[in-house]
């Protein structure tokens, strides 16, 4: 990577590149920006409102990211199979089940960590991202969205609110269909709240399957500027009422199931 023809950020510069320097997708590393600099509060929130995000193993330095096309699921366009339908159905009846958010942040992104994904080795989410996610969780942008049972944490995902832009970055399943509830709960959350579409970064299958699909950087990049303008949800709290807003998704046939514990970063 050291001898790609992109900047290199120095600690404590918070700006970026224009993302249209990033590298084409005929490169060896499409969407590829800058390397260097920090995981401070400030450059993430820099990074994100510009449509750039990290991503990088153990041993290199940070790598700073903006794919074009963009993967992203608009929120009212979530697929949801009659399987999973009937999943949400005997959740939301089930007095032992429940959504909450923020009540376990640490452990959430540690499991996305942890969980083995199909076709990968290690993580991206190094132990220098997870106390950078950490600390800016603390100051109230990065959440956690959890499904448990019988009071017992099995799945997950964590990703960044911004105005009314959500970024999600990974999840995680210990028991079926988990994270897919999660998602579903996260979609709920937001066509409550005005926020029209999660940022998913990158092509995955998981993620088509429920509706999520690419669209060019530039309509990406627009969305996001408007959207972080607008004010953020004044509280991040889950009420069961919230399902509600599930009713009126389209349905479709049931599929070939894919594991659910596909993280939604991207995993080249």
């Amino acid at each position: 990577m050291s001898t790609l023809p992109i900047a290199w950020l120095e600690p404590g510069e918070i700006d970026f590149p224009a993302v249209e320097e990033a590298l084409g997708p005929d490169s060896v590393a499409p969407g590829l920006l800058a390397a260097g600099g920090d995981l401070s509060p400030q450059r993430l929130r820099a990074a994100y409102a510009r449509g750039i995000f990290p991503w990088y193993g153990a041993g290199q330095p940070v790598l700073w990211w903006s794919p074009d096309p963009r993967m992203v699921l608009e929120t009212s366009r979530l697929k949801l199979s009659r399987s999973l339908r009937k999943t949400l159905r005997r959740f939301r009846q089930d007095p032992r089940a429940e959504i909450r958010i923020d009540s376990a942040f640490g452990r959430v992104i540690r499991a996305c960590a942890a969980t083995p994904r199909a076709g990968q080795t290690g993580t991206w989410i190094v132990p220098e991202m997870v106390e950078a996610y950490e600390r800016w969780h603390r100051l109230g942008e990065v959440h956690s969205f959890e499904t448990w049972v019988d009071g017992e944490l099995v799945g997950g995902l964590y990703g960044i609110g911004m105005g009314r832009m959500f970024f999600g970055e990974s999840m995680f399943a210990w028991q079926t269909d988990a994270s897919k509830i999660a998602l579903a709960a996260l979609v709920a959350f937001c066509l409550h709240h005005g926020i029209e579409m999660i940022d998913c970064q990158q092509r995955t299958d998981h993620l088509a399957s429920l509706g999520a699909h690419e669209v060019p950087r530039a309509r990406f990049l627009a969305h996001v500027r408007r959207a972080i303008a607008l004010p953020a949800p004044a509280s991040w709290t889950f009420e069961p009422q919230l399902w509600d807003q599930l009713q009126a998704l389209p349905h479709r046939a049931n599929l070939v199931s894919v594991p659910s514990s596909t993280q939604s970063a991207p995993s080249a």
